[in-house]
């Protein structure tokens, strides 16, 4: 279930609910119990690593390159 982070207007406080999608935009009480919090942009980390082939050096012979088949010039 995801995590939404939100902040209470009243004293300040962050907090986090886990929530489904579709209550995500429903109001949040703080852990305080005030009621006026506002729900804050999160940004999503995605970690991994990836390997790519390096590219062949020289163009010609089959696609890639700027051109789609070696170096413009």
């Amino acid at each position: 279930m995801p995590r939404y982070e939100y902040r209470c207007r009243t004293c300040g406080a962050t907090f986090e609910l886990s929530r489904p999608m579709a209550e995500s935009s429903a109001p949040a009480d703080c852990p305080a119990g005030h009621d006026d919090t506002v729900k804050l942009l999160s940004t999503v980390a995605v970690g991994g690593t990836t390997t790519a082939p390096a590219p062949k050096a020289g163009g010609g012979g089959g696609g890639g390159g700027c051109c789609g088949g070696g170096c413009c010039g």
